[in-house]
């Protein structure tokens, strides 16, 4: 469909969502079993043809309980698409709640699972989300001020699954400048839990005892009783990686899908130093071969990682075949 030409006005058509989250009186695990009828629902309201699918241009995501829907304006989605899902879910003793559900414009942007989904002249970007940034650098400074007395090293394993974890969860996203203010804040409340541990003594002393000054320049490290050098983890040392989209009609429970996620897990698996440590076990444990044709398995034969038992049947135990 041709696009209209910018102007100083934002266009309301083509760019309008429709942010929806569900709110259950009973337990939310009853909530996705509803929620997994709803899309059949859209679709053959507003795709019921290729002209109905152009003309609406309604889409459906959903995890668990929150889901988005998308829609060609804002009147359509507040005067068809929501009264379908508010009627939808009366009829299953669910309901919208109205103070979680809104209609933003995806100029203006919005919150979805802890990250920020916005266009910026044209350009869609997700970042975290400004809340979800909030609240996990206010985890961070309750765990260094709740634990004034607690020995470096165990302040640095107390903290090092928390900044790893939720880089980890933003890696895939525009989330690199997020990371360096990350970092930055989580070293001035260092900062300040060191000088308060010695008030007698100077900041250059506190710096010698506390940071490292090599290749990586004030990094927070502390040894063990056993004599092991702990390091904080960086959030900027985590890279950023785009997911590998997954085509809609695949399962991981269709064994006709089997050969499409073994070649998905080889190409994840691909460059990540934990794996490719599992890769170099099973090909030691085999021999160095294929365990079938005892071809020699090598950088210019190539490898992939097969199930011995179907993904979704018994133990997933895997091999390595050329």
């Amino acid at each position: 469909m041709r696009q209209p030409a910018r102007t100083g006005r934002r266009n309301e058509a083509g760019a309008t969502l429709l942010f929806l989250r569900l709110y259950v009186a009973a337990l939310l695990q009853l909530s996705s079993q509803p929620l997994a009828r709803l899309q059949p629902e859209l679709m053959r309201t507003f795709r019921k043809s290729r002209y109905y699918g152009k003309k609406h241009q309604v889409n459906y995501v959903r995890y668990d309980d929150d889901f988005i829907c998308s829609g060609i304006s804002r009147e359509l989605l507040e005067n068809e698409v929501k009264p379908l899902i508010a009627t939808f879910m009366q009829q299953r003793g669910l309901a919208l709640s109205e103070e979680k559900t809104a209609i933003t414009h995806i100029e203006e942007g919005f919150d979805f699972l802890g990250q920020n989904v916005r266009k910026y002249g044209g350009k869609m970007l997700i970042k975290p989300a400004k809340k979800n940034l909030k609240n996990f650098l206010s985890k961070i400074r309750r765990l260094i001020k709740g634990n004034p007395t607690l020995p470096a090293w165990k302040l640095i394993n107390l903290l090092n699954p928390v900044i790893r974890g939720w880089a980890n969860y933003h890696q895939h996203i525009v989330a690199k400048d997020i990371f360096n203010y990350v970092d930055t804040h989580i070293w001035r409340a260092i900062w300040q839990w060191c000088k308060r541990r010695h008030t007698r003594k100077g900041r250059r002393w506190v710096a010698d005892k506390y940071f490292t000054f090599g290749d990586r320049r004030w990094l927070f490290s502390a040894a063990t009783p056993e004599g092991k050098t702990l390091y904080l983890t960086r959030a900027m040392d985590t890279p950023i990686k785009r997911p590998i989209k997954i085509r809609g009609d695949a399962t991981p429970y269709s064994p006709g899908m089997e050969i499409y996620f073994e070649r998905r897990l080889d190409l994840i698996w691909t460059g990540k130093l934990n794996k490719m440590k599992t890769v170099a076990a099973l090909w030691k444990r085999q021999g160095k071969c294929c365990p079938r044709c005892r071809q020699l398995i090598t950088n210019q034969t190539g490898w992939n990682i097969h199930h011995r038992c179907q993904e979704g049947y018994g133990r997933q135990r895997r091999y390595v075949q050329s």
